[in-house]
């Protein structure tokens, strides 16, 4: 499978975007925002829509209260902020005043992972995608690349719920074509392989790509399966994939524990106890750098991946 990874896109921009196209054909869609508007471009959406649109200053807690007062009387609220303050600063407000009473709020968490870069580590969320799988009534979606970024809010606009989804601060490249259809009830599988299945979403999806490509230049057959909902998972395609392979490797922009990987060995366990061997970062903070440096060093670039990929291979045959 082959993609164009020297043309990228903000994704950010693509999230904002999307936000003005729902705003027009939904008069209930309001945006609330946490004095990032540049950061995270709900500034798209408050520049169309003034007056649906609530900046509460650096107040996170009040921000998703408010949001979930809107949605009591019938609005539509997507809430945005950096990933870490959105999930971690709100925990309690999203558990009792989202969750438990099941409001239809939209939480969008960008500038997820270590690619947050030169923030550093107070700014780098690797466990929303942990907080925001254990709660009830939360779905989970980490869209790839813009077009599928656009199709997921459309689609968390219209349908009905609680819904955390996150994006990267970088910029993305496209992988999906304009035939592309996002759906919340399927994984899907982009390429077929022997040898091992490598199961990913979000920005370390054209990562994976391209270290499969690096991979069969030397031999090795990769199955690629992206997982763009982590909850509810589609545990049905991942159990028809795997059993083509009979040994997984996950890989995600978040720690290790709680996130993507773990959603896949709860699953297997129970189902089809094979192998896994889980790629991301090793239950530790970030750090200061440049995106492309950190995803390098924490072991989540196509060339570093390329290598850990090999070597589990080989270690399994």
């Amino acid at each position: 499978m082959l993609i164009n990874r020297k043309e990228k896109k903000s994704i950010r921009s693509a999230f904002g975007n999307a936000l003005v196209e729902v705003g027009k054909t939904n008069s209930d869609v309001v945006v609330l925002d946490a004095d990032l508007a540049c950061s995270t471009q709900t500034k798209i959406f408050q520049k169309e829509f003034p007056e649906r649109f609530f900046d509460v200053g650096i107040a996170e807690q009040d921000m998703v209260a408010s949001a979930a007062g809107l949605a009591a009387v019938g609005k539509i609220p997507f809430v945005a902020s950096f990933a870490v303050f959105v999930t971690g600063r709100t925990y309690d407000q999203i558990r009792n005043s989202v969750c438990y009473p099941k409001f239809n709020v939209k939480i969008v968490g960008t500038h997820g992972g270590i690619t947050v870069g030169e923030d550093g580590a107070s700014h780098e969320a690797l466990e929303d995608i942990s907080l925001m799988r254990g709660l009830p009534n939360m779905s989970v979606i980490v869209p790839a690349d813009c077009r599928e970024c656009n199709q997921v809010i459309k689609y968390a606009a219209n349908n009905f719920g609680p819904m955390y989804i996150r994006i990267p601060r970088s910029n993305v490249c496209d992988i999906f074509d304009e035939n592309y259809e996002f759906d919340f009830h399927k994984a899907r599988l982009l390429q077929d392989g022997r040898d091992v299945t490598v199961i990913t979403n979000g920005e370390t999806l054209a990562e994976v790509i391209e270290a499969a490509n690096l991979l069969q230049e030397q031999g090795y057959s990769v199955q690629i399966i992206h997982v763009p909902v982590v909850k509810p998972l589609d545990g049905d395609t991942i159990l028809e994939q795997v059993k083509k392979t009979k040994f997984v490797i996950t890989v995600e922009n978040h720690s290790i524990i709680g996130g993507l990987g773990s959603a896949v060995c709860e699953l297997l366990a129970e189902n089809y106890p094979i192998p896994v061997h889980r790629i991301g970062v090793n239950d530790c903070f970030g750090q200061s750098g440049k995106s492309e440096l950190l995803l390098d060093y924490y072991g989540l670039s196509a060339d570093k991946l390329a290598v850990s990929i090999k070597q589990q291979i080989e270690k399994h045959r």
